[in-house]
């Protein structure tokens, strides 16, 4: 699902950059990945967490991908000067990644499963490009954040099979992963360090 304006304003600010930073420096501390290796990031928006995964992981290879080619093109600007001789940007649906199986190290996700309406399908495909023991380095918000009584008029998400943290746990079970080290926000979100583990 693509995002709306107000969206929009929300995830391309100098706030989400630094909330990202800290997000992705907590993750670092429990999953610690030598340099090199594939990463995958699923939902890039404008680039910025392509930025801090390549400053603070050291891939050999960063495949960034979204849905929206707006965002695809806002990310090439955003690192425009930078080098990203080693990032590859493509648009693909997190339904239907077009990679093959079992190719990357590493996949990030900043808040992606939530605009995803086949969420767990979403996780499936995710396990799927993973090696095993690969790490899935998630970031979710919950819809007592974004479906509230505010919000729900403002951002655009999808309305039914929404998840919480019970629901969550449970398809990731599903798909294969078994948590490293969480976060949890009851009513917010949850911050995750996962493996794939079959």
């Amino acid at each position: 699902m693509k995002l709306n304006w107000a969206e929009l304003l929300v995830v391309n600010n100098p706030m989400r950059v630094l909330e990202q930073r800290l997000e992705v420096g907590w993750m670092k501390k429990h999953a610690r990945l030598s340099p090199g290796g594939s990463f995958l990031e699923i939902g890039c928006g404008r680039g910025a967490g392509a930025t801090i995964i390549r400053e603070q992981f050291s891939p050999s290879f960063l495949c960034a991908t979204d849905l929206d080619p707006m965002m695809m093109n806002r990310a090439l600007r955003y690192l425009k000067g930078r080098v990203t001789r080693n990032i590859s940007f493509c648009a693909a649906d997190g339904l239907y990644l077009p990679l093959a199986d079992g190719v990357f190290d590493a996949v990030f996700g900043f808040g992606v499963l939530h605009h995803i309406p086949d969420w767990q399908g979403a996780l499936s495909e995710i396990a799927r490009v993973l090696k095993p023991g690969g790490i899935y380095f998630l970031e979710e918000l919950y819809p007592t954040l974004y479906q509230n009584f505010i919000t729900k008029h403002i951002l655009l998400h999808p309305e039914e099979n929404r998840f919480g943290a019970s629901d969550l746990q449970k398809a990731l079970d599903g798909a294969g992963f078994s948590v490293r080290a969480s976060f949890q926000l009851k009513f917010v979100g949850v911050l995750a360090v996962l493996e794939k583990v079959s």
